[in-house]
């Protein structure tokens, strides 16, 4: 009898691991080449207009990279390197060949209570020194909560700052209270100052700078390149990571809706769809722990152009996306197995340009079908 239970059980826990497997079909279409080698967690990059790279470790280095030289940049400020904090998200202004401005996201210490929370700030590039530097955005309060600091940037064409802050691990509280920082997604302008447009400049006691909120951890945020809207997506729970497309004002749900649970199974809630709040346009059961994004639209890859690309740290590939407008068609694995996908970018030369851990960045080579 006790066998019978065994085999039982061992056949209930093997279905149940089957499930939790990506079945996505791997894309044989291209190649790799390694193009900036042993980085260990290259969270963020960007590409000068000389085609050197600018690469943020978490570690907290900021890593200038060309001709197959590295050089370490100098002048950043203290970094809180913690659980998932560190040294996050790079990103050059629009005009940068006339104004100089490079933004990042990091996790930083400054101002009240133990711990960190997410900072967005910007800098000159004097050399192999930043100046200039300016804090634009400081979360707070502080705490020890190690995981969940968004950080991902983008700044569109109006020179409207955008960024991601996480809900902190606090998801009770701050995604769904707009005078709390955690769980939104942010509008600046570029030097800092506040948008009187943005929704909720006239809420009481609002944070003014929030755009969208009840988001639990954005790691990918992308312009799309023919509607020029706001695309991110977040990790979920167990089951549920999501890509929205952010919208002013608007109510993501988290965590009144979801289509995950809890880490240990348990039910967060029944709901995934309440009135007033915004449904994804996609999501991911199992999750694949997404992080970068980006959008194909170089003729160097004419099957996949006009497509998105979205990296899996859990199941270590480069996610390519089919679109048919909004809707996610069909998936596929590109560079399978090299490791866990951290960011993603299209170069200047067309070439997509995927990030590592414990590798570097690659560069995607396509083959004929």
């Amino acid at each position: 009898m006790k066998s019978r239970f065994y085999i039982l059980a061992l056949i209930l826990s093997m279905s149940i691991l089957a499930c939790a497997q990506d079945k996505n079909p791997t894309n044989i279409h291209h190649s790799h080449e390694v193009v900036v080698p042993d980085l260990k967690n290259p969270w963020g990059f960007m590409f000068l207009p000389d085609n050197a790279m600018l690469i943020t470790e978490k570690s907290g280095a900021l890593i200038h990279f060309k001709n197959g030289k590295k050089t370490r940049i100098t002048g950043l400020p203290e970094i809180h390197v913690y659980g998932q904090g560190g040294l996050m998200d790079i990103a050059l202004h629009p005009d940068y060949k006339s104004n100089g401005w490079i933004y990042f996201s990091y996790a930083s210490s400054d101002g009240n209570g133990q711990g960190g929370h997410t900072a967005i700030a910007r800098a000159k590039l004097n050399n192999n020194a930043l100046v200039n530097f300016q804090v634009l955005y400081k979360a707070t309060p502080n705490t020890k909560a190690g995981q969940h600091f968004g950080s991902r940037i983008v700044i569109d064409n109006n020179n409207f700052l955008f960024f991601s802050i996480g809900d902190r691990g606090n998801r009770d509280v701050n995604p769904q209270d707009l005078t709390k920082d955690g769980g939104k997604i942010y509008r600046l302008h570029d030097d800092g100052s506040t948008p009187t447009t943005n929704p909720f400049v006239t809420t009481p006691n609002a944070k003014k700078a929030i755009y969208s909120y009840g988001h639990r951890n954005p790691q990918g945020m992308a312009i799309h390149p023919e509607t020029k809207s706001i695309w991110i997506h977040e990790h979920g729970p167990k089951g549920g990571d999501e890509i929205n497309i952010v919208q002013a004002g608007n109510n993501y749900g988290w965590p009144k809706v979801t289509y995950g649970v809890n880490y240990s199974g348990t039910e967060i809630t029944n709901k995934t769809t309440l009135p007033g709040m915004t449904e994804p346009i996609h999501y991911w059961d199992p999750s694949i722990a997404p992080s970068g994004m980006a959008f194909i639209t170089s003729s160097i890859y004419p099957d996949w152009k006009g497509n998105l690309v979205v990296g899996s740290l859990k199941f270590q590939y480069l996610d390519l996306c089919y679109l048919e407008g909004k809707k996610v068609v069909k998936e596929e694995r590109l560079l399978d197995g090299l490791g866990r996908v951290r960011s993603v970018v299209q170069g200047p030369d067309g070439y997509i340009y995927v990030g590592i851990e414990n590798l570097g960045i690659v560069k995607i080579l396509p083959k004929k079908a």
